[in-house]
């Protein structure tokens, strides 16, 4: 199975929630999930991520998760393997042995619903912003394409306006740094290519 998502830019939540709602989609109580990003050691930010085995540990209310994605026909359309792991610390310790290196942490807020087979996720995105994320779970011969242009459709038939991404959270979030530390208090330059948090 593969997990295949569209996400989208909300600039006014609350009128987005307003529509949802008016098609029965109701959303849970906000959960707080700090996560951490993995990329290979030879990967850099702007290197393309079809193919590319990407890890990540995420915590959320104490309870900690291992999981790889690995994009196929886009960013947006991953094989995805999770499981709990105890120890966060050491399994972080573990991924950097394995040939990877910390990229960037995605700290949400994230809301959850439900659309028939359609998983919704409202999502505060510190740094970044408020996105709508729409995802279900396809086999393998799913084309992802068809799947997204769907979702899309759906998103569209709401009438409020959004800006859809292709990114996935960690560009998102790397680009919003970049911007950030692209002007130095001294005025110089800086090397923003591999900036790391843990």
């Amino acid at each position: 199975m593969r997990e295949v998502e569209v996400k989208y830019f909300a600039s006014d939540p609350e009128v987005l929630l307003v529509a949802l709602g008016q098609r029965g989609v109701s959303f849970g109580e906000p959960v707080f999930q700090d996560d951490q990003a993995f990329a290979p050691l030879d990967w850099a930010f702007g290197d393309g991520k079809l193919g590319v085995s990407f890890l990540r540990l995420r915590t959320v209310d104490g309870r900690h998760w291992f999981a790889l994605k690995q994009p196929g026909a886009n960013a947006q359309d991953c094989l995805e393997y999770e499981t709990a792991v105890a120890d966060r610390e050491q399994m972080h310790e573990a991924i950097l042995r394995m040939g990877y290196w910390a990229t960037v942490r995605v700290a949400k807020s994230r809301r959850t619903g439900r659309y028939g087979e359609v998983s919704l996720c409202l999502d505060e995105v510190e740094g970044v912003g408020t996105f709508l994320e729409l995802e279900r779970m396809v086999a393998d011969d799913v084309p992802a394409a068809a799947v997204q242009d769907e979702l899309a459709a759906f998103v569209a038939s709401l009438g409020v306006s959004v800006e859809r991404t292709v990114e996935t959270y960690d560009s998102l979030v790397r680009a919003a740094q970049t911007t950030a530390a692209s002007v130095p208090a001294n005025g110089e330059s800086a090397d923003t290519s591999r900036l790391t948090s843990s």
